[in-house]
Parts: structure tokens; C-alpha cells; sequence
């Protein structure tokens, strides 16, 4: 059986489908924390939501890539994948700190691209940061 679980396919299947779970919980936990509906927002063609969505999904995506290189067991994967996706929520609050004029979550519920695109590069550029200090 141990020979089962080593093999390359198993393993890329196991792994992809616990990123997929994580990138899961992590949008779930973006939910929660942010106060429009993003499914509600992205269906209704809100391209500012889409952008802050899509950033936050590679992210993670990108920070668990990070992990999967730098680390021999899934434990460790799932430890920095954590780690990092932590990280990145700090991210979304301190965006919102650093604008004080306006807040972020009403601009994207009101379709404002270029905030959308701050977000969406600020969620990918930070991820690159974590996943290069992944060891």
C-alpha cells in the first residue's frame, strides 16, 4: 500500500486536490470577512470583485506552489500554505488601512476597477513575497 501512495500521479492528485480544498476555505474565509456577496457580485458581471477574487485565488494558488517546492511532506505544505494564506488576509485589511478616503469592500461592490486591479496586484505581488521566504 505504501508504494501506492508514492506514486507520482496519487501524489499530484492528493496534493492538488488539498490546494483546491484550501483555495476552498481560503475564498470562504474572504467571504466572511468582506461585506458584499462575491458570487452575487461576479454573476451579477461586477469585473472589480472578479479582479479582487482572481488576485486572492492566485495568491494562494502561489503561495501553496511556494510550499510544495520547498517542502518534503504535506504537513509542511499545509503548515506554510496556512502561514501564507494568513498573510494574505492581512493583506486585504491592510489595504483597506491604507485608504482611508474610501472603503475598499463599498468600491468593489460598486465596481471600481481600478481599485479591483490594486487589490488583484497586491494579493499576487505579496503572494511572490511569502513563497520566496518559504524554506
Amino acid at each position: 500500500m505504501k508504494v501506492f501512495f508514492t506514486h507520482e500521479y496519487v501524489y499530484t492528485a492528493g496534493v492538488y486536490s488539498i490546494v483546491v480544498l484550501s483555495i476552498i476555505i481560503a475564498l470562504s474565509i474572504f467571504e466572511w470577512v468582506t461585506t458584499y456577496s462575491t458570487w452575487v457580485e461576479v454573476k451579477q458581471g461586477n469585473l472589480a470583485v472578479a479582479l479582487a477574487t482572481a488576485g486572492k485565488t492566485f495568491g494562494v494558488a502561489n503561495v501553496f506552489q511556494h510550499s510544495i517546492i520547498a517542502n518534503d511532506t504535506v504537513l509542511e505544505m499545509l503548515g506554510w500554505g496556512a502561514y501564507g494564506f494568513i498573510l494574505l488576509l492581512f493583506v486585504y485589511f491592510i489595504f483597506e488601512f491604507l485608504t482611508p478616503g474610501f472603503k475598499v469592500d463599498d468600491e468593489l461592490k460598486n465596481n471600481n476597477k481600478a481599485v479591483g486591479l490594486i487589490s488583484f496586484v497586491l494579493s499576487v505581488s505579496l503572494s511572490f513575497i511569502i513563497g520566496a521566504t518559504i524554506k
